[in-house]
């Protein structure tokens, strides 16, 4: 196999991972937004907290136990955040929560910087995913693809939670007419408080992933932040395959750019951002709320 082919196939394969890590924070985003109408700025600082704790987590529970343990914490954090601070602007005006998970996002940046210091902490590769699996001229490392299986996992775990379950019912009933499933004597606080644990906790599971990748830092959730919102606008907001397959568009172009033309990578986001909004105004796939509209 010519060697320039697998140069791209492995930018492909680095793009869909990419991908999935985008498509981890986008669908948290867009079903927090979809059910509660709240734009989460704090979004990526929970993405953040993820990949501190499994840095010191890992220490004392070791790494198997800390990987199941850190998204988890930060999904419950996201509830208590959801009960105590969002469940107020639910019915206010979007502009306030607009400004609060952007007060949040500061407030729990600096706190991490108060307590961690605002050093880049490195964390390695744990020893048993280390090595390459080589398929012929193609070789890719050990730990990318069990990531990329974890990823998947999330995902369609996710998919059938809100597609196979009397839950996701409610939380899709909810999504398109909130007021006929209150008329319906359903409480609507429960459903987000769940919704908010779960689209936070895969925020969290994202900075799981990508702590041995991109290092631990304060600021680390600004950048992927802008990156998943250009997902979820691609994709289209409350379309759960808009977004997978904005996700993983998105990671792929960038691959793909980063290695023909690396100083374009960034931007090429951002021109198939504005052209899709161009085409399609609501996203690939994007739907109609009666919240909204």
């Amino acid at each position: 196999m010519p060697t320039e082919l697998i140069f791209i196939i492995q930018q492909v394969a680095n793009g869909l991972l990419l991908g999935f890590y985008y498509l981890l924070i986008a669908l948290g985003l867009s079903i927090i937004f979809s059910l509660g109408g709240i734009v989460n700025l704090a979004h990526g600082a929970f993405y953040a907290i993820g990949a501190y704790l499994i840095v010191f987590l890992s220490d004392s529970l070791g790494y198997g136990l800390a990987f199941v343990v850190s998204p988890v914490a930060v999904g419950v954090l996201g509830m208590l955040v959801e009960r105590f601070f969002f469940r107020r602007f639910y019915r206010a005006d979007p502009t306030l929560s607009l400004l609060f998970t952007f007060a949040l996002s500061m407030v729990i940046e600096q706190a991490l910087r108060m307590i961690f210091g605002a050093s880049p902490l490195s964390f390695s590769i744990p020893e048993f995913a280390h090595g390459q699996v080589i398929v012929g001229d193609f070789f890719y490392p050990v730990y990318r693809i069990g990531m990329l299986f974890v990823a998947i996992a999330a995902v369609v775990g996710t998919w059938l939670l809100l597609n196979r379950t009397a839950f996701g019912k409610i939380v899709k009933a909810g999504i398109n007419d909130p007021d006929m499933v209150r008329a319906m004597g359903i409480s609507l606080n429960p459903v987000m408080t769940a919704v908010c644990g779960l689209g936070i906790g895969l925020a969290g599971l994202s900075g799981v992933l990508l702590a041995p990748i991109t290092g631990v830092q304060p600021a680390m959730g600004q950048e992927i932040l802008t990156a998943a919102f250009v997902v979820v606008v691609i994709g289209g907001l409350g379309s759960f395959w808009g977004v997978v397959v904005a996700a993983m568009l998105v990671g792929v172009i960038r691959g793909l750019t980063s290695y023909f033309y690396p100083p374009a990578s960034e931007a090429s986001l951002y021109l198939l951002m504005l052209l899709i909004l161009v085409l399609r105004p609501r996203g690939l796939l994007g739907e109609k709320f009666e919240r909204l509209e």
